[in-house]
């Protein structure tokens, strides 16, 4: 009914220097929906959301908010009229205390009533059952945690309507179940709520609505009980997605050999990952398995020299090395895909070509710098063996999507011809045709005779591209998986009884 509509754009258009990012784009929130806003990366939802709250300025169109046309020109305007956004990326002050990020350009003077404000802050965690104290810096919190501090922020402004962009990447299926929960109590409210993210599951979990946009365009708008996960994934794409059940993982390593590509043994790091043994053999893809803080990360850093190697011996091939540093470690032949995208990942300001030969022009050293041909010709051979969408490779990375990003990073560390690649979660909040090329990638890479390991909180995504896991619970190697025990249900026992 029309007078339930909370929001409605239309017509929205936006373009930049050689991208139409939006074109013609209508949406409508209604009171107390929850409202997912789907699309591949680069699709335009995060332009349609900064359009909304004032980020970017549109080309054409009109945002009507409760009956009236509204112009906002700051997230600040549109936060005080009521819209609530909290990015995928968090956006806070780490030097901060979690009660100073909650309150943060909300007083009307100078003067600050720190006790009052604490007092506050804690009722607020305390009700959405989050485990941080008002007076500890934000940076001593987990990423996980400072989402949800992101959250708590945007929900105490009385919001009528709340914008959550990817908010459950970096939160286990607890914090995912809090967060639902809320999200439900909102909408009990008549909050509309506007839930961009690339979990499906998810969407078909909460969402009331659904809203593709494909190529800066409107799709439709469909009713999420009546649209199928093969429908909805189609109008994504444009296309009928090939299934990735049809991708054959090697059961085991093409040419097996009786020396590991590399070996460690009691390799233990600063960062508090116990002492671990591992091996990868030439063409095999493995993988590290658990929950949010089991040590995952920790490992795959140790094994790159990333974190401070506190023990434990290293074969490559069966030589033993000492690899102090990621230097070391890239010039025997190691990559290294981090797990944050954005802050291990790209340099955001530097171009899409000098993101791509970073890693190769390091292990050359900088007073021996590639020449601009030798760098355009590297650039652009990745763009199109990757097909990574950028107007052009002098383009900044920051201005690309999440998947584009992802695949210039991996676009890096293919430059160096590395014997064994580690990719820590190389599909999180990418689109489903770009993670499914990212598997069907893997798979090549290692029938070609790369060894990879492959880490996703997703355990189908890892069990469609691992012929072995290595599960990991507080930071200790709990158990392994092959062969007829690569399963989603005997993965998850081991995770849930630490191998027992």
């Amino acid at each position: 009914m029309q007078s339930e509509i909370i929001l409605k754009m239309e017509g929205i258009c936006k373009s930049f220097p050689g991208v139409r990012a939006l074109h013609n784009v209508d949406f409508v929130l209604r009171k107390g929906e929850i409202h997912a806003l789907m699309g591949e990366n680069g699709a335009g939802k995060s332009t349609l959301i900064k359009v909304l709250t004032g980020v970017y300025e549109k080309d054409a169109g009109q945002t009507i908010l409760d009956g009236r046309s509204v112009h906002f020109k700051s997230p600040q305007e549109a936060l005080n009229m009521g819209i609530g956004t909290v990015f995928q990326e968090i956006m806070l002050c780490p030097n901060l205390t979690v009660a100073e990020n909650m309150f943060i350009g909300r007083s009307r003077n100078n003067f600050v009533q720190w006790t009052k404000m604490n007092a506050k802050a804690a009722q607020i965690l305390d009700s959405l059952g989050i485990q941080a104290s008002p007076t500890q810096e934000l940076s001593s919190c987990s990423i996980a945690v400072q989402q949800m501090v992101a959250i708590a922020r945007a929900i105490d402004m009385d919001c009528k309507i709340l914008i959550l962009d990817e908010p459950t990447s970096s939160l286990d299926d607890d914090e995912v179940n809090k967060l639902f929960a809320l999200m439900r109590e909102l909408k009990s409210r008549g909050v509309g709520i506007i839930f961009i993210t690339h979990f499906l599951d998810q969407v078909y979990e909460i969402s009331d609505t659904i809203t593709v946009l494909r190529n800066g365009k409107l799709i439709g708008e469909y009713q999420t009980a009546t649209l199928s996960q093969i429908e909805l994934i189609s109008h994504m794409m444009g296309k009928a997605l090939s299934d990735v059940s049809e991708m054959k993982k090697q059961e085991q390593p093409k040419s097996r050999s009786s020396v590991p590509v590399f070996e460690a043994t009691g390799l233990s790091s600063a960062a508090g990952v116990r002492p671990f043994n591992f091996t990868i053999e030439k063409g095999e893809v493995n993988g590290f398995a658990g929950l949010l803080g089991s040590g995952r990360s920790e490992s795959v850093r140790a094994i790159f020299a990333a974190d401070k190697v506190t023990g434990g011996e290293v074969k490559i091939n069966g030589k033993q090395v000492k690899l102090k540093t990621p230097l070391d470690a890239m010039k025997k032949g190691i990559g290294y895909l981090p797990e944050d995208r954005k802050h291990d990942g790209i340099i955001g300001e530097l171009s899409v070509r000098d993101n791509i030969i970073l890693a190769l022009q390091v292990m050359k050293g900088f007073f021996k710098p590639f020449s601009r041909k030798q760098a355009e010709e590297f650039a652009n051979q990745y763009i199109k063996k990757l097909d990574i969408r950028t107007p052009s490779t002098n383009t900044p990375i920051e201005s690309l999507s999440g998947g584009n990003q992802q695949k210039v990073v991996l676009a890096r560390w293919l430059l160096t011809h590395p014997m064994y690649l580690i990719l820590d979660e190389p599909t999180r909040g990418i689109d489903v045709g770009t993670k499914v090329e990212i598997q069907k990638l893997v798979l090549k890479l290692a029938e070609d005779g790369m060894s990879l390991t492959f880490i996703s909180s997703e355990i189908d995504e890892m069990l469609r591209v691992c012929s072995r896991l290595i599960v990991m619970k507080d930071r200790e190697i709990v158990g392994e998986l092959s062969g007829k025990n690569l399963t989603e249900q005997d993965a998850m026992h081991m995770i849930a009884q630490g191998g027992k």
